[in-house]
């Protein structure tokens, strides 16, 4: 690696390792129907227990599948405060969403309602902030993603589609007799990497424009690393073998840092519709995020030690494909930057968001000064155009 690259290996160490201090998973204890299967030290305990029809395990893939879905848009603790109401009070209500998804179609009009007051209750008590924070207007906050202002919408497309696969698999593997039909197919597949595109991409059981490629990603990494729900062993299933879920905030970290950069120039990146010249907010640059996936390094050959840990990764942790890689895909360089480290993806991506959701704002004013890495941060030290030039 040239000097460059090798500041974006350590940046990615010190994110990573700033990840495991401030990790951001779902909080389960906050949530009606998992408080029997934690310990007092709040740990997962007796995931091949059943409850109800299935495992523990089980349920909490169904309701891991739903919290990735939905954990999208610009207000991450809104989202989540949604998620968890909706799901208290519908389990109060014995309407059990994860155990018997039916239900939730059965109840469809309290469904809604609950989505409905929660949401407005959540906005109530947070666009003030948010609005602030973002430096927008109050009114435009919304959580229901795509800027559709329609619970029905809403609840059929996200909460709906994210239920049915789980009630399509108990109906087609009723003759099984299994426990864990969710578990089963997820884990059907070679890799958590292969698992995560088939979450949006199969042909039957895809749930297409449901999900994004981030959220897919975001369900391997909880699945897999965050609260360790997989049973197959070996490097296809373990800590490097999903890529980093991509969104505005690990991008736009990611992008200021000067990490991309160190991978594909400012013309590669406009070249590719990563960068959008005045599409922004207020004129401004756009960082088209989710364009990085599949564009290859221009500024990386596929050598020395760092090629070896890249077709590692490509070959025996993502299995994507069996040829060995001539190329660098860009966004799989963090796994190979964190081969042999110690550290996960999920570690990263944790860092990410936690830098992106409390420092690196969206905007031309983040805090610099107090954010943990600005020490290794290109637009911080050396390129402010990076910060005020450019919104995602």
């Amino acid at each position: 690696m040239i000097r460059n690259q090798i500041q974006s290996n350590e940046l990615v160490l010190e994110i990573a390792h700033l990840g495991r201090q401030h990790p951001s998973p779902p909080p389960l204890s906050e949530f009606f129907p998992f408080r029997h299967y934690l310990s007092q030290d709040g740990s997962l305990m007796g995931l091949d227990e059943i409850d109800g029809l299935w495992t523990r395990r089980e349920v909490l893939t169904r309701f891991l599948l739903l919290s990735a879905v939905l954990d999208q848009g610009p207000d991450l603790e809104g989202v989540r405060l949604l998620v968890k109401s909706v799901v208290n009070d519908l389990y109060r209500r014995e309407i059990r969403i994860f155990h018997k998804p039916l239900e939730f179609f059965r109840e469809f009009g309290i469904s809604i309602d609950r989505i409905l007051q929660e949401h407005d209750s959540i906005k109530e008590i947070r666009a003030d902030d948010w609005a602030r924070v973002n430096k927008t207007s109050a009114n435009k906050y919304n959580l229901f993603l795509d800027n559709s202002k329609q619970a029905l919408n809403y609840a059929v497309s996200r909460w709906g589609t994210a239920l049915c696969l789980p009630l399509l698999l108990e109906k087609e593997r009723s003759q099984e007799d299994t426990i864990e039909p969710l578990v089963d197919y997820f884990e059907s597949w070679p890799s958590a990497e292969i698992m995560s595109q088939q979450i949006k991409d199969h042909r039957r059981y895809g749930l297409g424009k449901a999900i994004g490629d981030k959220a897919g990603h975001l369900f391997a990494k909880w699945y897999v690393y965050t609260f360790r729900l997989v049973k197959r062993k070996g490097n296809t299933w373990g800590p490097l073998s999903h890529e980093l879920p991509l969104d505005s905030n690990v991008g736009r970290v990611l992008f200021r840092t000067g990490f991309l950069l160190d991978w594909a120039s400012i013309e590669d990146y406009e070249r590719w519709n990563v960068i959008q010249r005045g599409k922004g907010k207020g004129g401004l640059d756009y960082l088209r995020v989710t364009n990085i996936r599949g564009k290859k390094s221009t500024r990386a050959e596929i050598s020395g030690e760092f090629g070896e840990a890249y077709k590692s990764v490509v070959l025996e942790h993502l299995a994507v494909q069996r040829r060995v890689p001539t190329k660098i895909e860009i966004q799989r360089i963090p796994n190979a930057l964190l081969l042999d480290s110690g550290y996960a993806i999920g570690d990263l991506d944790d860092g990410l968001v936690h830098i992106g959701t409390n420092y690196c704002f969206n905007h031309d004013v983040p805090r610099c000064t107090d954010c943990p890495i600005n020490g290794m941060c290109r637009g911080y030290q050396t390129a402010q155009d990076l910060i005020t030039r450019y919104r995602t």
